[in-house]
């Protein structure tokens, strides 16, 4: 029985081909929208989640501040330096920490032969470079050991190399900071950066080697990685400072906590939002399809009367009816969208990516909008045109269910 309603679905299909051929090109228009809209919306996520990508995850950073209330003999206005001492009071009080590093930052000279140019130099720990999950294109970050033996040694980043070595070999090479010498041992790969901290234009020290060129006694901010809950770290973290440094814990510009785990949460929720926005408008778009789909269903219908009343005074049930045209809907819907889908996919591998970081910075090409269709996307489109191609031929459907067959059998 289900085969013959098939069979009958297809006959008919082929009985009106020009008109199923036109309505499944604009189901086919419908669905390449949605499927291209959401691709645009993974695309841009991607895009932004690759700027977001050397702060890490589970990270977060201290800076000093100035308070904004009274607390105790501290008056409101009071400038809140990070000390050495505040690594170990922080490794000691605050719980589910994994690494710590302390920054010293000074904005130096640094030169090789005859070329110098300004960056931001800083003194870190070696575990630095795996806490801001920094990848090196040449050689590697300093060791651990060399923190402790004032190793005059760096790692640079990719604009630092350009600029003093124009292509040429910097690994083993020394630079000048201020004066004094430092062997490079590693150069970082360049990355894509959404904030003041650019890494591209940056020298890292051993922060023991950092004392020749400023006091480290002051800390310019510390980096820690955790597990576990961050929000328990971060008001751990406040907490212990404010103890130390006599403030209120619930002044929160003493000292700044720039919590990532929490920066990403909003992110994610902007760039989800969007793609519903993207997703709503291709089912609005997919929708006009529908309509012209649920027309062309209704016409057959009309055309069709006798031949339901027939069907209907031969015994069969309304059910049976109604499988019959929505069938038909669904087979227009499911050739419009395979179609489609292979409409999208030619259209993104022509249009190939569109700007976004490259707008602001060189060789961010990784960092721009890749229509990429996923199979998040197809899953997404899919249950899309599934609702509308239902819906669209369930209401014909149900009209050439309900006919009576006296009166249809009369239709001329």
């Amino acid at each position: 029985m289900m085969g013959d309603l098939f069979l009958q679905a297809y006959g008919a299909l082929r009985f009106n081909k020009r008109r199923s051929v036109l309505t499944m090109f604009g189901m086919a228009w419908g669905i390449a929208t949605v499927v291209l809209l959401l691709a645009y919306g993974s695309g841009f996520e991607r895009g932004l989640w690759v700027a977001f990508r050397s702060f890490g995850t589970n990270l977060v950073f201290l800076f000093p501040g100035r308070t904004s209330l009274e607390a105790g003999g501290t008056k409101a206005g009071s400038e809140v330096k990070l000390t050495v001492n505040d690594l170990d009071y922080i490794r000691a009080e605050v719980p589910l920490l994994k690494r710590l590093s302390p920054e010293a930052f000074k904005q130096s000279t640094v030169a090789y032969g005859t070329r110098s140019a300004s960056y931001g130099v800083s003194g870190v720990y070696a575990n630095y470079a795996r806490m801001r999950r920094m990848d090196f294109a040449e050689g590697s970050a300093f060791s651990d050991a060399d923190d402790f033996t004032h190793a005059r040694v760096a790692f640079i980043g990719a604009d630092v190399k350009k600029k003093l070595f124009s292509g040429q070999n910097a690994i083993g090479e020394e630079i000048r900071i201020d004066g004094i010498p430092y062997l490079i041992v590693g150069v970082l790969k360049h990355v894509i950066n959404n904030s003041d901290d650019n890494l591209n234009g940056h020298v890292y020290l051993p922060f023991s080697a950092v004392s020749d060129l400023r006091d480290t006694h002051y800390l310019s901010s510390m980096v820690m990685e955790y597990e576990g809950d961050h929000a328990k770290v971060v008001d751990a973290i406040r907490r212990s400072m404010a103890f130390h440094h006599d403030f209120d814990p619930k002044d929160k510009r003493a000292v700044f906590v720039f919590d990532v785990f929490a920066d990403l949460a909003d992110l994610e929720a902007i760039t989800v939002g969007i793609k519903i926005l993207l997703g709503f408008i291709g089912l609005l778009t997919l929708g006009i399809g529908g309509v012209g789909l649920m027309n062309i269903m209704l016409v057959a219908v009309t055309q069709r009367t006798r031949e339901i009343g027939v069907e209907k005074a031969l015994g069969a049930r309304k059910w049976q009816i109604l499988f019959q045209f929505l069938a038909e809907a669904l087979a227009i819907t499911a050739l419009g969208g395979l179609l489609g889908v292979a409409l999208a996919y030619v259209i993104s591998w022509s249009v190939g990516s569109m700007v976004l970081w490259s707008a602001f910075e060189e060789n961010a090409g990784e960092g721009d909008i890749h229509l990429l269709i996923d199979s998040a996307t197809l899953l997404w489109s899919t249950a899309i045109l599934s609702v509308v191609g239902m819906v669209s031929g369930m209401l014909p459907a149900v009209k050439a269910a309900r006919l009576d067959p006296i009166e249809a059998l009369r239709y001329e």
